[in-house]
């Protein structure tokens, strides 16, 4: 069974008046956990898309960047979009839910806010409204501030991303400190890690710009300190 499938239940079970605990519930166990991360990108996504008070072209788009929708799984995902749009929850009960059903695994929720700042600058633009919705979302997970800080350094491009934000590292630490995050963040994004933690492959694509920019970090600290 396609995963779109299994999602479009999901979704329909919501959409005929089933609580979104007890779906949530029915999908705390691999590999259903990745169900209930995609409909979790795409139902927060959907309602961020409103933040800035406009859908538009490149945010749909953006959804398709991030799950790689084959030719035959079409029709499937469009019924999830649309099952999406008439759901009534509001963002913070799916962000309840899904940040309770990852509470042991920070990393997975990382990368659902990974997912939702690509989908977030689609359109070239990050606004304020987008921002106080991520920060409230990143809260609710109970993600530190610093992750959160650079997440935002490294997908805004206000300015060029400070490097040891994007590690989370301290700029006085001592480059052997930071050798040892920059080779834990380069294990923990590795798509085999990112697969057992229940991340679905439709949404592995993320850690390639993930770590494009965790090396680059540590290449330009590197330089820095010759």
């Amino acid at each position: 069974m396609s995963i779109w499938t299994r999602i479009s239940d999901a979704l329909a079970a919501l959409a005929k008046g089933e609580s979104l605990s007890a779906v949530f519930d029915r999908l705390r166990s691999p590999p259903e956990r990745s169900v209930a991360f995609t409909i979790a990108i795409i139902a927060l996504g959907a309602k961020m898309a409103k933040a800035d008070g406009r859908v538009t072209r490149d945010e749909v788009t953006a959804f398709r960047e991030v799950f790689d929708i084959a030719a035959g799984d079409e029709a499937g995902a469009a019924r999830v979009f649309n099952l999406a749009r008439q759901d009534i929850a509001g963002y913070r009960d799916y962000a309840r839910r899904i940040g309770a059903m990852f509470a042991e695994d920070r990393q997975t929720l990382c990368d659902l806010m990974e997912g939702l700042f690509h989908i977030a600058m689609a359109d070239g633009f990050y606004h304020p409204g987008e921002d106080r919705f991520l920060e409230d979302v990143a809260e609710i997970f109970g993600l530190p501030e610093t992750d959160f800080r650079a997440l935002r350094a490294r997908f805004v491009p206000d300015a060029a991303p400070d490097p040891y934000t994007v590690l989370g590292v301290a700029r006085d630490a001592a480059l052997e400190e930071i050798r040892r995050v920059w080779r834990a963040l380069v294990l923990e994004n590795h798509p085999d890690r990112m697969m057992a933690r229940g991340v679905p492959p439709e949404a592995i694509r993320l850690a390639e710009k993930r770590m494009v920019d965790i090396n680059r970090a540590w290449d330009e600290i590197q330089a820095a300190r010759a």
